[in-house]
């Protein structure tokens, strides 16, 4: 019996990159492959990449000189480069990285098989076309095997936004919705292999617009149609636009007991003339009302943002601008950067903010946004919670989870195992967890 091939892949970025790179092993295991933990036994690695983050390009490269020994010490690993550095520079990557044999953008890895078939063959191979095949139509049989008690699933992908700082756009292309009835499939599979959790996924996952039974079907429409699957306990989504936060959703986190309450909202600026510039389309009060209006159907709810800092012209007032927005929503989670230039982008050819500037202003903020953070954690202390629990933790006996606010949960109760949903009480709050007890049924 033939020995079945060795993957490695290494995943950069968000959600939807994990997600991809699953999608990614199960293609590849189609083609005889199982996956490794470890590069040093692989027939083939895959650096799954994302260009939101500064300098990626040259993490990237950094990356594949390491495995320059590995392919000195086997001649026929193969070795690929897929995501969105591999979308936006993948010529380049061929020519400066000669080891690399092939190059796959986001929407081609379904691909990836035929592509592997050709490295075989001895020849390079690149795909970062937008094709007209649908990926996730030819990935459509998912591989059977238990898995945890939580999922992604992308529903969307793509953006039309075109904020003046980013490459999705161009990377990941228009804004693309999933029909339902495949995503309602392809949820159902995920409850049958034990998962209890779904976190839809899209670059602007609330402008879904996906072909249903009776038309396209909102983001709301696909949460409730989700709600009726038995065995789903849970039910969330990321990332949103304030544009595109319709009554439905809005609505729906209200009255959709599945639907967890937790919302990450990037707003990015407090300043308008900021938010203009970035293109963001709305304003600093618009997003406030926002906030306002889903606090009203859900007063527990845990806000999440993101933040740059040190957008081109950003001014001292700007910036404050953003900390009085920050201490009037207190979040309990944010992303917070120093803003950097992406190439192609309108930013990139503006003014620069100084560096000593941007990183300043960007530990003040940072230093407000922990404060916050702490101080919804701490108010979790004597409440009763619902955690889903997922893996052991580093006690004997210890079991970690999630609760509804997607804080980290920690219990000491060998009773407890993975896919388990139960009532806590937090007793205990500390850095970046909270401790609980088992509430008795």
């Amino acid at each position: 019996m033939t020995e079945p091939k060795k993957l490695y892949i290494k995943t950069y970025g968000c959600q939807m990159n994990v997600y991809d790179s699953e999608r990614m092993a199960e293609a590849m295991g189609g083609a005889g492959y199982v996956e490794t933990g470890s590069p040093d036994d692989a027939d083939m690695i895959l650096l799954n990449t994302c260009h939101i983050r500064e300098k990626a390009a040259e993490k990237v490269y950094s990356e594949l000189g390491r495995f320059r020994e590995f392919k000195e010490a086997k001649p026929d690993l193969k070795i690929g480069v897929a995501g969105c550095v591999a979308q936006a520079e993948g010529q380049e990557i061929m020519r400066r990285q000669p080891l690399v044999d092939l190059v796959v953008g986001p929407q081609s890895y379904h691909r990836l098989p035929q592509m592997e078939q050709q490295v075989r063959e001895g020849k390079k191979a690149l795909d970062t076309d937008f094709p007209l095949d649908d990926k996730f139509d030819t990935l459509r049989t998912r591989a059977k095997a238990k898995r945890g008690p939580t999922a992604f699933l992308t529903v969307q992908e793509g953006c039309d936004k075109f904020c003046a700082f980013c490459v999705v756009p161009y990377t990941r292309g228009a804004e693309v919705s999933r029909p339902a009835t495949r995503i309602l499939e392809e949820a159902r599979e995920l409850v049958d292999r034990g998962v209890r959790e779904i976190t839809l996924l899209g670059q602007n996952v609330n402008a879904y617009h996906g072909a249903g039974p009776e038309g396209d079907m909102t983001l709301a429409q696909l949460i409730w149609e989700l709600d009726k699957i038995d065995g789903l306990s849970r039910i969330r989504f990321t990332t949103s636009h304030p544009n595109d936060m319709a009554d439905d959703l809005i609505e729906a986190h209200g009255t959709c007991a599945k639907l967890m309450p937790y919302l990450h909202l990037p707003v990015q600026s407090g300043s308008d003339r900021i938010l203009k510039r970035m293109n963001r389309s709305h304003t600093a009060e618009s997003y406030l009302r926002l906030i306002e209006r889903i606090r009203a159907v859900r007063p527990d709810i845990v806000m999440s943002g993101d933040f740059i800092v040190g957008f081109p012209e950003e001014t001292e007032a700007d910036f404050q601008a953003t900390m009085d927005l920050i201490e009037e929503v207190k979040y309990g989670y944010a992303y917070s950067f120093k803003y950097s230039t992406r190439p192609g982008t309108p930013a990139a050819e503006r003014p620069q903010v100084d560096e000593d500037a941007k990183s300043d202003r960007l530990q003040r903020l940072q230093a407000l946004i922990t404060r916050q953070q702490r101080e919804v954690q701490d108010a979790m202390v004597g409440r009763k919670v619902s955690v889903l629990f997922e893996k052991p933790g580093r006690l004997d006996g210890q079991m970690v989870g999630k609760s509804e606010y997607l804080h980290a949960v920690h219990v000491v109760d060998s009773s407890l195992k993975a896919g388990d949903l139960v009532a806590v009480e937090v007793v205990e709050s500390a850095s970046n967890s909270l401790a609980g007890r088992i509430l008795p049924d």
